[in-house]
């Protein structure tokens, strides 16, 4: 019994590593004007899910909020399906909405003195397939304002 248990212990061990995932990494890489509702903006973010594991990721739903300057701007949800192939990456489209409070709050950062291009933090969670699958990640990054079109008036 006595030599059992260490061999137990080790195997039990090298299960778990075998099991352990590897957080995925998730980056803006596009912002594109929606059809908006009312006194809110909408956007399509374009997220960069890359999938450092060696196995494939999937997911069913994904859920993001965008803090912009230290302040919450946007959340959004996707019902998208699919698979980041282990060391493999993907592109997903997250429709999001902009209250009206966030764009004021945006605007007034903006009319003292902010840059147009600002820091971001993304945070969110691409659902799993099966009862509390899934995985949350964090990003953060930098915006930049898209460039006017048009002359300046």
């Amino acid at each position: 019994m006595g030599r059992l248990a260490p061999a137990a212990a080790a195997l039990l061990l090298s299960g778990c590593a075998a099991l352990a995932t590897h957080d995925p990494i998730v980056d803006v890489v596009g912002v594109e004007p929606a059809a908006g509702a009312g006194a809110e903006a909408r956007f399509v973010l374009t997220l960069r899910v890359l999938n450092p594991g060696d196995a494939p990721l999937e997911y069913d739903g994904v859920f993001v909020e965008l803090d912009v300057r230290g302040s919450r701007l946007a959340a959004g949800v996707s019902d998208a399906r699919g698979t980041v192939p282990r060391y493999g990456e993907a592109t997903l489209a997250v429709p999001v909405t902009v209250p009206v409070t966030a764009m004021i709050g945006q605007a007034l950062g903006l009319a003292r003195g902010g840059a147009p291009r600002f820091d971001y933090r993304l945070r969110g969670r691409l659902g799993g397939p099966g009862l509390g699958g899934g995985t949350t990640f964090r990003s953060q990054g930098e915006l930049a304002l898209p460039a006017r079109s048009g002359p300046p008036r």
